[in-house]
């Protein structure tokens, strides 16, 4: 499989639907001897089985992208903790990915030459208190939350966790970036922009985002690094890893105009 170093894939596992024992056995054996001692720790089965999806999700399409077995990928993570390629193949240089999971989905964003952070939230499984939005995000953004109807209340909470999820992720920097440093604004029903404090040493035109429904139950947000003045074709899919995958069609439900 060929990805330029213009667009982007988003891969979606919808792991609560995988039962095929045989299936869950070739994913089994992806992983490293780590994978699978970490993944015998975990103490609940959907746990256990979000973690092997997780794992032999990237194994599996990273290989789809280089002549790279999928038990050979290895992996190293930054100062705080984000995972990448150690010692890529020739024809994985620079290939970028990141990983999301949530109750049911995992999903997985893979690009060259940029920087990616994807994010995704069951909606339903999950609760945020607007208690978050007024302790943690901008002022304008917890504003903006409490004047939303009770109603859509829940939504709007998560349209902002998503977007912030998705940006800290493409910097690579987890909770270390303050959430009230950056900003998101909704211009209309479909759009979105990001403005970024100058003490984050960013800006905001690097970013291009994106927001879908996967399916009613999720949330999902997609930020990537702009390398061309035109958007990127995402491209998106469901898959289950060492079985198959097909193109999936997804809505945007909102993304970042110009």
């Amino acid at each position: 499989m060929q990805i330029n170093d213009h667009d982007i894939d988003l891969w979606l596992a919808f792991y609560g639907a995988i039962g095929d024992e045989r299936v869950l056995a070739d994913m089994r054996a992806l992983l490293s001897e780590t994978e699978c001692q970490r993944q015998g720790r975990f103490h609940f089965a959907d746990d256990r089985k979000r973690y092997l999806v997780t794992r032999a999700l990237v194994r599996s399409v990273l290989s789809y992208y280089a002549p790279v077995d999928p038990r050979a990928w290895a992996f190293a993570e930054n100062a705080y903790g984000r995972p990448f390629i150690h010692d890529p193949h020739p024809h994985a240089q620079g290939l970028r990915f990141n990983v999301s999971h949530t109750r049911g989905l995992v999903a997985l964003a893979v690009g060259r030459q940029r920087e990616l952070g994807v994010d995704v939230e069951n909606i339903v499984a999950r609760k945020i208190s607007p208690d978050i939005a007024a302790s943690f995000f901008a002022p304008c953004e917890a504003a903006d939350v409490a004047q939303t109807p009770a109603a859509r209340m829940h939504d709007r909470l998560f349209e902002y966790w998503t977007f912030k999820e998705s940006y800290i992720k493409a910097r690579g920097m987890g909770l270390s970036l303050p959430l009230d440093k950056f900003t998101f604004h909704f211009p209309h029903a479909r759009a979105v922009r990001i403005d970024i404090d100058p003490v984050l040493d960013d800006h905001a035109d690097r970013w291009r985002f994106w927001q879908y429904r996967p399916g009613a139950d999720y949330l999902l947000a997609l930020c990537a690094e702009r390398t061309a003045r035109t958007a990127p074709v995402v491209t998106t899919r469901t898959i289950v890893p060492t079985a198959g995958y097909e193109t999936f069609a997804s809505r945007v439900e909102k993304t970042s105009e110009g």
